[in-house]
């Protein structure tokens, strides 16, 4: 009764909202700079934190100009952190209204809200005797989740960015080398061009040997892909994706319907349901960002999509998933969101 019209709980996610039993969420303590674009945020989770294997990546809710978007990003401290914080480590995009506000905007002391961490781009429980870890921009932020959480006996990074100040966690990283805990080969694009993939067996000789971790623009990991199974070695390769560009083919739009927030949004025939849903505030399932393929599946429950990337249409039908980071409304339709 005197809680009335909120409830106990309310009063108690205004006082601890770290506290068990709360939806969870994370509190930011503290923001890095790591290159010009980048920084690391230091994030402490409320209790119902499930801890996270190396390699993992974590959702997060953050409030940006009273709209809660939610992205993806690696996490890049170790697992065993004395202090129980975990950290992501952000790089700004162009236009990108998340990265830009943690990289220039997020202040120590903001509630953002956290899923469980999650992904399959890690390391196996027997250490491999050899690793080659191939990365590109941040690309390198699950890697150095990695090299952070397991020391391994023989590791070979090759690294590209535009120059020597683009890269994230350079000083760190030099740092391993200097202990003989790392060989790094560092390619700089603005004067040495995009990695010609065959240069691996000059760079790393026994490149067929190790097992790879692979992680950056779809362009090297296509080059990856094609290289490692024209040699018949595509099982040592392990790769993680961002989401893909889409070359638009633009629909007739319509009126979108969220039916399980009961959220209604007009959008154009260009945007995709992800980025439309997150501007409406609904929570949408999504891994496109960090490589997940598919953790953007949704059931179309009525009306029309069109396929950015082909202009195919799909019309709903029982059972019909359709994904959202590459679909845009064809005309009214609703979506088990």
């Amino acid at each position: 009764m005197v809680t009335t019209p909120l409830l106990p709980s309310d009063y108690l996610d205004l006082v601890s909202p770290l506290r068990a039993g709360a939806d969870l969420c994370g509190r930011i303590e503290a923001v890095h700079s790591e290159t010009d674009d980048a920084a690391t945020v230091v994030i402490r989770p409320g209790r119902g934190w499930r801890g996270h294997t190396a390699g993992q990546y974590v959702r997060i809710g953050v409030d940006v100009d009273g709209v809660r978007l939610w992205r993806a990003y690696s996490i890049t401290s170790p697992t065993n952190r004395r202090d129980g914080r975990v950290t992501i480590t952000v790089k700004a995009i162009p236009d990108g209204k998340v990265s830009n506000h943690l990289v220039r905007r997020a202040k120590p002391g903001t509630l953002i809200q956290l899923d469980q961490p999650t992904g399959d781009f890690v390391l196996p429980r027997a250490k491999p005797a050899k690793v080659l870890y191939l990365t590109a921009g941040s690309g390198i932020t699950p890697v150095m989740g990695m090299l952070r959480d397991i020391e391994l006996d023989d590791v070979v990074m090759v690294h590209c960015a535009p120059q020597p100040q683009d890269v994230i966690f350079r000083k760190e990283l030099h740092g391993l080398v200097a202990d003989k805990k790392l060989r790094l080969t560092e390619v700089h694009t603005d004067t040495d061009g995009k990695l010609d993939i065959a240069r691996l067996d000059e760079l790393v000789p026994d490149w067929a040997e190790r097992e790879t971790w692979a992680c950056g623009p779809a362009g090297l990991l296509d080059a990856a892909e094609e290289h490692w199974t024209e040699q018949g070695v595509q099982e040592h390769l392990h790769t993680e994706r961002f989401r893909p560009s889409i070359a638009v083919v633009a629909g007739d739009g319509g009126e979108v319907t969220f039916n399980a927030t009961g959220k209604t949004i007009d959008a154009d025939g260009a945007t995709p349901l992800l980025d439309i849903g997150e501007a409406a505030g609904v929570l949408m399932p999504s891994g496109c960002r960090m490589g997940i393929c598919f953790g953007c599946v949704t059931p179309l429950k009525a009306g029309a999509v069109r396929d950015l990337r082909t202009g195919e249409i799909t019309e709903a039908a029982p059972g019909v998933l359709i994904q959202t980071c590459v679909s845009a409304a064809a005309g009214p339709c609703d979506i088990e969101r």
